[in-house]
């Protein structure tokens, strides 16, 4: 049922991507290394969370007459970091984006992604932005910038990491990315907003087929993202804060003087205390006072420890979905479900074991970006092989944190050659005991 997920066939699909990556090299002695080794290389850098894979590969290569990164990733030679800096970096992103899509339908096609559906059978996405390199020398004209307090500049670069999420559910898929970088034609400093919108445009018709709801923080309620969402037929939950929607949040006041919202209550036992949280909501509010406003529909909760009063949560969205006593409450749970882009996703490639912030290599092109997107897609095949492969899923569950796992990882390909990926996963399943448990 997953054979289409497993790591095998996944490397596959990734070498024929790889093999069509362009070559902007024009011939010369300096082309001995493929452009899809380069990318492998750098997978299995990221795959691994070994900086010097690589290099201990050679090593292996040259006393055991065989390496991983042959057997395992399928490279057919081993450039080095330089190399692979050099070869990589007039590779656009875009160009990976087709693993992506690959995995998306793979684990929907496995009936995977049936178990991530949530309120009104749809799947969440979650947006946000991230920082992920910063310098006050390196810079390329993909950088942004910005100046200090102290006057000095600082050059960075980041990017839109929509991810799937689903309530209770720690599991993560990446998505796309999107970068913010200066945009051609455009003097404005490209922002988050933009490319959110440029996300959009690429992707969103075939997320839009798939049953996809749009989450984002109050920086996504605004009356032009909300408009791009509805014509790309993608329903959406958005923070909306009432610092920055003045003229709703009059209407919403005007009305609960009128006491014209709908309300529900529900208790809920924590195992300590008793929490109240509170649901009020209303439709077809006018999202600004502007003549064509859009029409949407607002929803807010309150939580509050009965025993004492205090206000532990609090939070309201718009949404193009009907509010009702029946659905308020799943709309809420899927609006506060944003956060996992946040703590599931780039703060765990940050601490977590993926060095997010990490300069693996900066470039004066793509780099960055391309090898972020590597990295990405290295957390990406993680999580996939932890929801369809039992053995990967027990080995990990046993080494707890994903630091232990990658170094377990590290240090068995920098001694030992094996012969495939089913070797490797058994090797590590058997020296854990956990046949016998």
């Amino acid at each position: 049922m997953y054979e289409a997920l497993s790591m095998p066939r996944l490397l596959k699909q990734m070498e024929a991507v790889f093999d069509g990556l362009p070559d902007a090299r024009t011939g010369g002695p300096n082309s001995r290394y493929a452009v899809a080794d380069a990318a492998l290389g750098a997978f299995a850098v990221f795959f691994t969370q070994a900086p010097s894979f690589l290099a201990h590969q050679r090593a292996i290569q040259l006393s055991k007459g065989r390496s991983n990164a042959e057997q395992l990733f399928g490279l057919h030679d081993l450039p080095s970091d330089n190399q692979l800096r050099n070869l990589l970096d007039p590779v656009s992103p875009q160009h990976l984006w087709p693993i992506y899509r690959h995995v998306f339908q793979a684990l929907e096609q496995a009936g995977v992604l049936a178990h991530y559906r949530s309120h009104a059978h749809q799947l969440l996405v979650g947006l946000d932005g991230t920082q992920y390199f910063a310098s006050k020398k390196l810079h390329c004209p993909n950088c942004s910038q910005r100046v200090l307090s102290n006057g000095q500049t600082q050059y960075f670069h980041s990017v839109l990491t929509p991810v799937v999420v689903q309530p209770g559910n720690p599991q993560v898929l990446a998505l796309e990315p999107e970068f913010i970088v200066p945009q051609d034609g455009q003097e404005k400093q490209d922002c988050e907003m933009a490319a959110a919108k440029r996300w959009l445009e690429q992707h969103g018709r075939f997320y839009a087929r798939q049953g996809v709801t749009v989450l984002g923080d109050d920086l996504y309620s605004r009356q032009p993202f909300c408009q791009a969402l509805r014509d790309q037929r993608l329903h959406f939950i958005l923070v909306c804060k009432p610092e920055s929607h003045n003229y709703l949040y009059a209407t919403v006041d005007f009305l609960a003087a009128k006491q014209l919202l709908g309300t529900k209550v529900v208790r809920r036992w924590t195992g300590q205390y008793a929490e109240i949280s509170t649901y009020r909501y209303t439709e077809h509010l006018p999202l600004t006072g502007e003549p064509r406003a859009l029409e949407v529909n607002w929803c807010e909760v309150t939580v509050t420890r009965q025993d004492t009063g205090e206000v532990l949560y609090r939070n309201s969205w718009i949404s193009d979905f009907a509010l009702t006593d029946t659905t308020v409450e799943a709309v809420v749970r899927d609006g506060r479900t944003r956060w996992k882009v946040e703590n599931e996703n780039n703060n765990v490639l940050k601490t977590k074991g993926y060095h997010l912030e990490h300069n693996f290599g900066h470039g004066q092109q793509y780099l960055a970006s391309g090898l972020l997107s590597l990295n990405l897609l290295a957390f990406l095949i993680h999580t996939v092989l932890d929801l369809v492969d039992d053995q990967y899923r027990a080995i990990r569950a046993k080494l707890g944190t994903r630091r232990t796992f990658f170094q377990d990882l590290e240090t068995l390909l920098r001694y030992f050659p094996f012969d495939d990926w089913a070797a490797l996963w058994t090797f590590m399943y058997h020296g854990l005991e956990l046949d016998k448990t």
